[in-house]
């Protein structure tokens, strides 16, 4: 083997690694910016577990790009160790498709039909295809799909520049003699780990194997322990990802080595004994390209099997291993925005989603608490009003840089969307709290100056209050829910709060007019009017808001007028449902 060998070797691994690399993102941006949430959301029972970490894993080509999501959602706090351990154990297994696809390869040509599906006519079809889809075609979904055509062709022509490279080498006599030393279990396993971990590619790592295979020296004893050792290398972009994690986050980058190496080590253990008791023929066995990637799905399968009855044991594992560092005194609310995401936009914004809807409850939670204070001040109940409000900026200084940085990647039309939506968002969840500040400060001036509202101003504050309470409960549970037939009914019930409002405002004047009241009374009354009609409004932003990110470019002032004006059969119902619920006597 000279130095030109080398080079094309050099160069056909550096081809199939370009190739995997451009046909994984192109397949990743054609199954849609979705295909994170997917994993995330429906990753909740172990079968979905695993049936997804396999099917994302096979097309993303990377069982250590899934693992490494994974860690990013479990340190985010969006997933628990337990569930990302399904994912995992299906993602060992799903990376084993890249062996299949690379087989294609290694299509020989012969009769009519043969030479129409053979590497070279294959390759250069789906090169022209790929190249005329990418270079000529405006459309986001045919210029992925050329990615990914671009990226397999050229994956192929890597293969075969690596597989030319070493086909000499089945008569060399230092070749087959390291293939000798190879065949013990521990050697091929310890190899096959740097191999991989070198790469940071199990399927590299594996597609290197298969072009080693054509030179025919390669047998069954030599091939299993490499794809062995192959499986447990892989792990370390995953333990990498878990520098600088939350140590959940560090506990579910450990469950990868450890499955590998458990299930590895078990199966070792089990499989070569016998084998040197029985001596099982078919390790004497040739193999070919098509055989490696047999052994590896077959391989990767049996450890799966094995690793789902201990996924439970693992997890306790992991937790033994990475301990719980004392509790920090906490300062402020606990916001966990994963940097890993930004470089996936759809994790990225379905995580701000979750934070945000903390940060709505965190409004939600102070507004009762400035109501409740209306009738039963308390300092304590005082300062925890002004504690969630500074909370509300910190989620809003946090939530507003994390967004603003994600402007800065590429989005497309509904990720722009749903940013523009979130930023209005926490902007108006921030307000809802500084207004329940204000009903504090009201809550303390009537405490303080001795103010007393008469029966009926505070029955009305009784009906006003739960209004509100109510209107904050649907906004929020719509946000949170992503359920834009739950925000469609925000709109009713603002209407009903601004007509409760100057009602309460009508009937203050005439108690004023009358005698019953005070001036002094009237102008904390009215603040306290004010502070919940804006809190109405802003409800109702945030409901128009999400509508408008699921329609983006409908114009929302427009939209909320003509609603109001005529907002068809569901919004009377809602506004008659409202309006008989919420009556001033």
């Amino acid at each position: 083997m000279g130095i030109s060998d080398i080079i094309s070797l050099l160069g056909g691994i550096a081809l199939f690694l370009f190739g995997m690399t451009l046909m994984g993102d192109g397949l990743k941006k054609a199954a849609g910016e979705k295909l994170e949430l997917i994993l995330y959301r429906l990753s909740g029972t172990p079968l979905r577990g695993l049936l997804l970490g396999t099917g994302v894993t096979a097309v993303v080509q990377s069982s250590s790009a899934t693992s490494v999501m994974v860690v990013g959602f479990v340190n985010s706090g969006m997933m628990k160790v337990k569930n990302s351990a399904y994912v995992i154990l299906g993602a060992i297994l799903g990376t084993s498709v890249t062996g299949w696809v690379i087989c294609l390869s290694y299509i020989e040509g012969g009769g009519s039909l043969k030479t129409l599906l053979s590497t070279a006519t294959l390759t250069g079809v789906i090169a022209v295809a790929g190249i005329i889809l990418r270079m000529f075609m405006k459309g986001r979904t045919q210029r992925n799909v050329g990615d990914i055509l671009m990226g397999f062709a050229v994956l192929m022509f890597g293969m075969s520049a690596m597989s030319g490279a070493v086909s000499g080498l089945g008569q060399a006599q230092w070749f087959t003699s390291l293939l000798t030393t190879l065949s013990n279990p521990v050697l091929g396993i310890l190899v096959g780990a740097a191999f991989s971990a070198v790469l940071q590619s199990a399927s590299a790592a594996v597609g290197i194997v298969q072009a080693l295979s054509v030179t025919g020296a390669i047998g069954v004893s030599q091939a299993l322990p490499l794809l062995m050792g192959i499986s447990i290398g892989a792990a370390v972009p995953v333990l990498l990802s878990a520098v600088g994690a939350e140590p959940k986050g560090k506990r579910t980058a450990l469950l990868y080595p450890l499955s590998c190496l458990i299930g590895t080590g078990v199966a070792a253990a089990v499989f070569f004994p016998l084998n040197a008791v029985f001596h099982f023929p078919f390790m004497n066995a040739v193999v070919n390209p098509f055989s490696v990637a047999a052994i590896n799905t077959g391989m990767r399968l049996v450890m799966m099997l094995l690793l789902v009855p201990m996924a439970g044991l693992l997890v306790k594992l992991v937790t033994l291993l990475v301990k719980e560092p004392p509790a920090p005194e906490m300062q402020g609310p606990e916001i966990r925005l994963e940097e890993r995401f930004l470089s996936h936009p759809a994790l990225a914004i379905e995580q701000c989603r979750v934070v945000i809807a903390d940060m709505g409850k965190g409004a939600k939670k102070s507004v009762s608490k400035a109501a409740r204070l209306l009738t039963e001040f308390s300092p304590e109940g005082f300062e925890s009003v002004a504690s969630l409000e500074a909370d509300g900026d910190i989620y809003e200084d946090r939530l507003g840089s994390y967004l603003m940085e994600l402007t800065a990647r590429e989005l497309n039309e509904w990720q722009n969307a749903a940013v523009a939506a979130y930023l209005h968002a926490l902007t108006d969840f921030e307000r809802i709290s500084d207004h329940a500040l204000n009903l504090a400060e009201n809550a303390k001036e009537i405490y303080e100056k001795k103010i007393v509202f008469t029966d009926q101003a505070k029955s009305d504050l009784a009906v006003l209050s739960a209004a509100v309470n109510e209107i904050l409960h649907v906004s929020i549970r719509a946000f949170d829910g992503d359920d834009p037939a739950a925000a469609a009914t925000v709109e009713p019930l603002e209407q009903i709060i601004d007509e409760l409002c100057d009602r309460m405002k009508a009937r203050h004047i005439e108690r004023l007019r009358r005698g019953e009241c005070a001036y002094t009374q009237g102008y904390v009354f009215n603040d306290i009017l004010t502070n919940f009609e804006r809190i109405s409004d802003h409800c109702s932003n945030i409901a128009i808001a999400d509508a408008e990110r699921h329609e983006p470019g409908y114009e929302a002032h427009g939209y909320a007028k003509n609603l109001k004006k005529d907002g068809g059969e569901a919004f009377r119902a809602a506004y008659e449902a409202y309006a008989a619920r919420f009556v001033l006597e």
